[in-house]
């Protein structure tokens, strides 16, 4: 049955695209971004999703294409940049992406308060609106996404049909088989018949996707930890921009595997210039006892006192606090630690332990691609085992404090391979509610006071320092920085 069904489908999609070049490409083939009509013959998920939205009506699917496809080139979709939005349309933060609904779809969060209808700022409206979806839908294609209409503290002024109708074809037209559902977030009175209009414009079908809510049953969509307080949740986030929202991670400049030449030699450096007595050469024993010692973390548990130090990374000093998740501990726990830009920047480290009885698959993004090397990016850890990672700097960029790293992780099969199209295979198909995550900031170090974390090279001799040493220095740099009593 499952066999006939994908034969059916694929003959759909094969005439989709041999009807759409006879019918539509031969007469006015520079009607459409080259582009798409490129996606469109290589991509059969994107034909699908169009074929699907017209319940695999082939006529009716054609036109949705057409249309669909002009759009795009009119907008310039492809070529959509921070650049094309008004900076004052990016800082207001009237549209943004950020957190989660409870079935693990990303919330594009449409805050009605900062619309004030404008004939003259309505395009450039809903190319912020196109930005983000197309943003969205390069990195996490075929994913959904869910609308949050936040029309708290909305007055009449706000109300603008013809960008809420833009809205809704977006979903209906541009972007097929991409909307979850809308909730709406305490819709005054004075909107219900505008609403009325807005379910004719979703048709019958799309009608129960319509989320109506108060502060009680929001929290049946999204869950407290992304609702922030004036919808009755706990999410501390405050958009600000520069730069884009928090959770914009992306893949960073990587290789995977172990720690190449280029990393070696460095190391090698680091040992030269520190000396032998670093914070790795300690026994687990010793660590966990100096630790106690300046009451700097919790008591370490058995999998942090049994953490393995690769050879390599002998000349990094390991982070001490840890961020204890079911799936990782993770350290640090919130900020990797630079150099300033007086000493240079240097590399920083995370270490993730794996503390289930699975191996857990683990990739790392950041805000900031184009800045960070991370080795390894996208591999995998066993049971009871550790691995390090090392972040270092491209290009002579510089560490900027609002950077941001985005560490997620999920359990494999013991039956799983752990190869790089395995891994590919398992993060395209694994849940969204069964991966973990977890944020890093990114923090620079004042030349004036190192510290355990930051990484340098030779601007820090601790060829004459014990360990203990550095663990009180480190305390004590950090009453200084904290302004808190010896």
């Amino acid at each position: 049955m499952a066999e006939c069904q994908a034969q059916n489908k694929a003959k759909l999609i094969s005439e989709t695209r041999r009807r759409f070049e006879v019918e539509y490409l031969t007469d006015k083939p520079d009607k459409y971004d080259p582009r798409d009509v490129e996606r469109l013959q290589q991509d059969d998920n994107w034909v699908e999703s169009y074929l699907f939205w017209r319940h695999d009506v082939v006529d009716d699917t054609l036109k949705m294409i057409d249309e669909s496809f002009q759009w795009r080139k009119e907008m310039c979709v492809h070529d959509l940049t921070e650049s094309s939005i008004p900076r004052w349309l990016l800082e207001i933060g009237g549209i943004y992406l950020h957190g989660y609904d409870k079935e693990g779809n990303k919330l594009l969060w449409i805050r009605v308060k900062y619309h004030i209808k404008d004939h003259k700022t309505i395009l450039d409206k809903k190319k912020l609106i196109a930005f983000w979806l197309e943003r969205y839908a390069k990195r996490e294609s075929g994913k959904p996404i869910t609308v949050m209409f936040d029309l708290s503290e909305t007055g009449i002024n706000s109300i603008d049909m013809d960008f809420v109708r833009f809205i809704i074809n977006c979903f209906k037209v541009y972007y097929p088989k991409y909307l979850s559902k809308i909730v709406i977030f305490d819709m005054p009175w004075i909107m219900n018949a505008a609403f009325k209009i807005v379910k004719s414009w979703l048709g019958p079908e799309a009608v129960s996707l319509l989320k109506f809510t108060s502060k009680n049953e929001v929290q049946d969509y999204v869950s407290v930890e992304y609702l922030p307080p004036h919808m009755g949740g706990t999410d501390p986030f405050k958009y600000s921009y520069p730069p884009l929202v928090d959770d914009d991670f992306q893949t960073p400049l990587c290789e995977n595997g172990p720690i190449a030449s280029e990393d070696e030699a460095s190391s090698k450096e680091d040992i030269e210039s520190d000396g032998k007595e670093t914070l790795e050469t300690a026994s687990n024993e010793e660590q966990t006892a100096l630790l106690k010692k300046v009451n700097l973390t919790e008591p370490s548990s058995k999998g942090e006192e049994n953490e393995k130090v690769d050879s390599k990374m002998k000349g990094f000093k390991k982070p001490l606090s840890v961020f204890k998740g079911p799936l990782l501990h993770i350290s640090p726990a919130e900020e990797l630690y630079f150099g300033s830009t007086e000493s240079g920047e240097k590399k920083a480290l995370i270490v993730l332990t794996n503390v289930t009885k699975n191996i857990v698959a683990f990739k790392v993004r950041t805000t900031a691609p184009e800045k960070y090397r991370v080795k390894p990016s996208n591999s995998s850890c066993d049971p009871g085992a550790s691995v390090d990672i090392v972040v270092s700097p491209h290009g002579g960029l510089t560490v900027s404090a609002q950077d941001r790293f985005l560490i997620m992780a999920a359990e494999m099969e013991q039956s799983s391979g752990t190869g790089p199209a395995e891994l590919s295979q398992f993060w395209k198909e694994v849940l969204r509610n069964k991966v973990m995550e977890h944020r890093l900031r990114c923090h620079i170090v004042e030349s004036s006071k190192p510290t355990t974390l930051t990484l340098k090279d030779g601007a820090f001799n601790m060829s004459d320092k014990t360990s203990e040493d550095m663990c009180l220095q480190f305390a004590t740099s950090r009453r200084e920085s904290d302004g808190s009593p010896p």
